[in-house]
């Protein structure tokens, strides 16, 4: 991501509970109204997922709360959308999803050249000691920079 891209919404819950092993980007297919919602903010990733099927790549349980001045043709909220990548990365991502423990996560969605990408991340989920040994980990790295900061005075 470069300094031009503007980030809508970082999926920080997705770190917690997964060790990201790589990273796609991909666009989407998406109603009007639901862009308008997006770049008001209102959307929401709890729950979501990605999954191949049959050569596609699709989006499942990401809230995209109707857009308030939309009229009756606005958006179903909860609907399945579909994201678009190259036919190689499609391929990569379905053999990797094969693999014991592997899933597809959105890590983070923003802005690139006017248009809104998705940040898949393919993931393996973290069990309890290593979300321990990560909490651990950042603790002594906060109390390390503070340490620092108190000598630096």
């Amino acid at each position: 991501m470069s300094v031009a891209d503007k980030e809508i919404l970082n999926n920080r819950q997705a770190y917690h509970e997964y060790i990201i092993l790589d990273k796609f980007e991909a666009g989407a297919v998406l109603k009007g109204t639901e862009v308008k919602s997006i770049m008001d903010g209102r959307l929401q990733l709890k729950d979501s997922y990605v999954s191949v099927r049959e050569g596609e790549v699709w989006l499942f349980n990401v809230h995209i709360s109707p857009y308030s001045h939309g009229n009756k043709q606005n958006h179903d909220p909860m609907r399945t959308r579909k994201l678009l990548l190259h036919k190689k990365e499609i391929e990569k991502l379905e053999k990797e999803t094969t693999q014991k423990g592997m899933t597809l996560v959105v890590t983070s969605i923003y802005w690139k050249n006017g248009r809104i990408k998705f940040e898949i991340g393919v993931a393996k989920g973290k069990k309890l000691y290593d979300k321990r040994e990560s909490e651990m980990k950042k603790a002594v790295d906060k109390e390390t920079r503070q340490q620092l900061k108190e000598n630096l005075r």
